[in-house]
């Protein structure tokens, strides 16, 4: 810790859980292009301190905010030319290779400008096909407004309840006693009941590693707008090296104040992927408590496992078993090129009913069409 990085890279960390704390979606990965960026820029620079850590760990316009707040409490003073930097900040190095050295940044982004509602009618129209990896913060907060459009229908099943019915197979005994009354007491007819038919449980298990970090933002996006809107019964989990459930955080009905949530509830954002490990957790404490039973069970994941794939075939298996359906969502597959070759995708594809991409709004669409006329 005697050196110069080893006096700033800590408080960079700290920096990084302040914003956690405050609701920003910062990951790993975000940190460690901070750390590169103020390698390259003057660490003792109060400018290159603020604008580097906007540049590298604000991806929202909503978040600027919370950001200048965040930044005014921990390293102290305000932005621009009233900010004051405390702490050691002395200009450090770090080795990095020349393709990932990042040229100093000359001064704040430009405003987003505003749009006519013509073009902003017509750029939704071209985000139903974009990549979600291509897509801005801006671009995703006008994809939430199309993802709301979209209606959930899982396939519906008898439960064990019954409900007054023209021609049942039960008698209703109450009813028709009731309505022999204005007869009488003659049983002239008996009233009927059935067992009622109820929408699935749809659960949403949501890959958040960093090879997902292009995609996770969006199909969070995704799973809010099925968890807000409880037209269906939905369950929300997310792994990485870990399985978080996200149901109550994602069912506030504004997106932001959800995704803060989120962001707040999840530990493991951008880090290693471990399904079998998560799957397994998920079966002991929720699948057994009748979660994944007759459900639609929704994997959205690229499938680059780094854990056993012994593991992850034997959980798949027993999710088979409990589910209704399992559907298997791949950003990857949207390429016409991609072959499921990944050792975990290998090993999970046997057990999957329906594998879909999941890469636009597009797919996402279809998925939901796909979801509706299943068996």
């Amino acid at each position: 810790m005697g050196s110069p990085a080893g006096a700033v890279v800590p408080a960079l960390v700290g920096f990084g859980h302040a914003l956690r704390r405050e609701g920003l979606a910062v990951g790993t990965g975000q940190l460690v292009a901070y750390a590169q960026a103020l390698a390259a820029l003057d660490p003792s620079d109060r400018d290159d301190v603020y604008w580097a850590g906007r540049a590298s760990l604000v991806t929202r316009h909503d978040d600027e905010a919370a950001y200048d707040r965040v930044f005014r409490r921990y390293f102290g003073g305000g932005r621009g030319i009233e900010m004051k930097v405390t702490g050691d900040l002395r200009r450090f190095s770090v080795t990095l290779p020349a393709e990932d050295r990042r040229p100093a940044l000359p001064g704040p982004p430009p405003k987003a400008t505003s749009s006519p509602r013509g073009s902003l009618a017509s750029s939704a129209e071209s985000l139903r096909t974009k990549r979600f990896a291509d897509c801005t913060p801006e671009e995703l907060a006008e994809l939430q407004r199309l993802l709301d459009r979209l209606r959930l229908v899982t396939p519906r099943r008898r439960s064990r309840r019954t409900a007054p019915a023209g021609r049942g197979d039960a008698a209703d005994l109450r009813r028709s006693i009731r309505r022999s009354l204005r007869t009488s007491g003659e049983l002239v007819r008996i009233a009927r009941r059935e067992r009622r038919l109820r929408p699935r449980r749809l659960v949403l298990l949501l890959d958040i590693s960093g090879s997902m970090a292009d995609y996770s933002r969006a199909l969070l996006r995704f799973a809010h707008s099925a968890a807000s809107a409880q037209a269906v019964p939905t369950e929300v989990f997310c792994f990485g090296t870990r399985l978080t459930r996200l149901t109550v955080e994602l069912r506030r009905r504004r997106p932001d104040d959800a995704l803060a949530r989120a962001a707040e509830a999840v530990v493991d954002w951008e880090g290693g992927t471990r399904i079998g490990e998560s799957l397994r957790t998920f079966l002991r404490d929720w699948g057994r408590r009748g979660v994944a039973r007759g459900a639609v069970v929704v994997i959205c994941s690229d499938g680059l496992d780094r854990g056993d794939p012994a593991l992850l075939a034997g959980e798949m298996a027993r999710l088979a078993r409990l589910a209704h359906r399992v559907v298997w969502l791949n950003p990857l597959k949207g390429d016409e090129r991609y072959q499921p070759l990944a050792r975990g995708m290998s090993a999970a594809l046997p057990f999957v009913d329906v594998f879909l991409p999941g890469h636009d709004f597009t797919s996402l669409e279809s998925f939901t069409t796909v979801l509706r006329e299943l068996a």
